[in-house]
């Protein structure tokens, strides 16, 4: 028996089928773009190629350029600048303290975020809201004037040192300022929000039953976050991380205020060349050299975060 055509909605969900019956019972691709469709992106990708592609396509260039030091760049190519940069042990050593103090500052960020994500996605308290304001409240204010509330707390006579000695801990102070311990303080303060939120993310997706079913069934509190609740939360462990280790290498105004030039990292060493010693070339280099390390590591880690994930998919 033969059975009349059923319409088909032409809403949302009609959208995200195969297909539609629009015309005479014929099936028609309800995935099928018009073809001046690809017009709708046309200013997105103008925007994308001249303000980032076409940027970063002149300072590759430029970074295999001869140096001058009357103009940006002398005529000629050389590939010398990333020998230089890759040979030197002063510039390599700068680049392995960036990346040194980038994976720390990931790791505290980590090891900080992941039980207050915890805590927000499992709390039930009528202070959650204000718990959300304490985590984003950071973000409200610019990195200078945290870098700068920092330097009240830190510096030789803030408040930090001069309680200490009147206390007569230290006679001298302690060195919590214009070092690495400054810097990373600073970085993990400014970019834990970064971590937070993606794991946050990550543990409300989990479904509670899941860890009470684990308890009901004799594991522990500590088992069950072991077995059940960081493994399936391990997206968010992995963007968080990423998203902290780029920030964290790539940060210039934090080293600038809390290391004032005596720790040496490769994005304030590139704005030193740029502007101070007019070695465009080089600092280029530098640049994409930095840009470079940092895509291996963050392919690495995906690496090995992918093995341990197999089994959620």
């Amino acid at each position: 028996m033969d059975h009349p055509p059923i319409a088909l909605d032409s809403g949302p969900a009609a959208v995200a089928g195969a297909s539609v019956a629009p015309r005479g019972g014929r099936l028609v691709s309800a995935r099928r773009l018009p073809k001046n469709s690809v017009l709708l992106i046309l200013p997105t990708l103008l925007f994308l190629a001249c303000f980032l592609v076409a940027p970063y396509f002149n300072m590759l260039v430029m970074s295999f350029r001869n140096p001058s030091t009357s103009a940006v760049y002398a005529p000629g190519f050389t590939v010398a600048n990333y020998t230089r940069a890759l040979t030197d042990p002063y510039y390599f050593g700068v680049l392995a303290q960036t990346v040194v103090l980038g994976a720390v500052t990931t790791l505290i960020c980590v090891l900080i975020a992941y039980p207050v994500a915890y805590h927000l996605a499992r709390t039930s308290s009528r202070w959650k809201g204000l718990l959300y304001v304490g985590v984003l409240s950071p973000l409200l204010v610019g990195v200078v004037i945290r870098c700068y509330g920092w330097i009240i707390l830190l510096a030789n006579n803030g408040l930090i040192n001069n309680a200490v000695k009147k206390l007569g801990l230290v006679k001298l102070g302690l060195p919590l300022m214009y070092n690495s311990f400054g810097v990373g303080v600073g970085l993990v303060h400014v970019f834990l929000p970064f971590m937070v939120l993606p794991i946050l993310s990550a543990i409300q997706s989990i479904d509670p039953a899941l860890e009470d079913a684990a308890r009901s069934l004799g594991a522990s509190r500590a088992r069950t976050m072991a077995r059940i609740v960081i493994p399936l939360s391990l997206p968010g462990i992995q963007a968080g991380a990423i998203l902290v280790f780029v920030l964290s290498i790539s940060a210039y105004v934090i080293p600038i205020l809390l290391g004032a030039l005596k720790v040496k990292l490769m994005p304030t060493l590139v704005v030193q060349l740029l502007i101070d010693a007019f070695l465009w070339p080089f600092g280029a280099a530098l640049a994409f050299i930095l840009a470079a390390s940092g895509g291996i590591v963050v392919y690495l880690f995906i690496r090995a975060t992918g093995r341990l994930m197999r089994g959620l998919r």
